[in-house]
């Protein structure tokens, strides 16, 4: 476990920046033994706030980065500064990019079936050298299945594992088979599969550094995404206000 890591809202988050967390994944790539990420923002921390089993998957994960500015402004507020934000996006394109180069084996888990297969083919024409061990939809209906699921990728023997699932159902799933699946580095990527094919626009780089990604993607979908931004989410403004009086 990094040593910088500081504790945030309950949660335990890795002080580190992206060429820092790229180190950090290539030693646990090299160690062949599981480890399991999570990205840590808004909505999460609000989720991990009500749900004890949550909280204790994310504090037992390897790596926990920051994937949101206005945890990342919380933090600072609080007298913990963080080095950077590590959005999931990018630590995605970067993983893939050097699997490519270092022959790590991807396997890609998650989303639609259509869209967990275009998202290969864009990544296998975009680095031709990069080593796809599989790729499953992000759908299962039971136990069994759910376990055939875990089954299927381990015997893919992958080094890199990406999860497009919603939270908290990805980072349960991780906490259940990671150990089984023997994965060395397993990460949950959200929506990252429709905007790696362009099937979700990502803010402009103006909105990402002001902390307005969240409202770009609210404008793509005002009435799937209004409850979790304006009411969910709305549960971060008293948990910054309890930390704060706590200390």
């Amino acid at each position: 476990m990094n040593p910088d890591r500081i504790t945030l809202m309950g949660c335990g988050i890795d002080n580190l920046t992206m060429e820092e967390t790229l180190h950090t994944i290539e030693g646990f790539i090299a160690s062949g033994t599981p480890h399991q990420h999570v990205a840590i923002n808004v909505d999460k921390l609000v989720k991990a706030s009500r749900d004890p089993a949550l909280q204790r998957i994310i504090n037992d994960c390897a790596l926990v980065n920051v994937d949101g500015m206005p945890v990342v402004w919380a933090a600072r507020l609080l007298g913990k500064p963080l080095k950077e934000r590590v959005a999931g996006v990018d630590l995605f394109e970067a993983l893939m990019r050097r699997a490519a180069a270092r022959g790590w084996r991807v396997f890609l888990f998650g989303a639609r079936d259509e869209v967990v297969r275009e998202v290969a083919a864009t990544y296998q024409h975009k680095y031709p050298q990069l080593v796809l061990a599989g790729w499953r939809n992000g759908y299962w209906q039971g136990e069994a299945e759910e376990a055939q699921a875990a089954l299927q990728i381990r015997d893919a023997h992958p080094d890199l594992l990406f999860v497009a699932i919603s939270s908290p159902k990805k980072e349960q799933f991780l906490g259940r088979w990671q150990a089984e699946m023997k994965v060395p580095f397993a990460m949950g990527v959200g929506g990252t599969f429709d905007v790696a094919i362009g099937r979700v626009k990502r803010a402009p780089l103006w909105m990402q550094k002001a902390g307005l990604e969240w409202f770009y993607r609210f404008l793509q979908e005002p009435r799937r995404m209004f409850r979790r931004y304006f009411i969910d989410d709305m549960a971060f403004v008293w948990l910054l206000i309890k930390e704060a009086a706590r200390r």
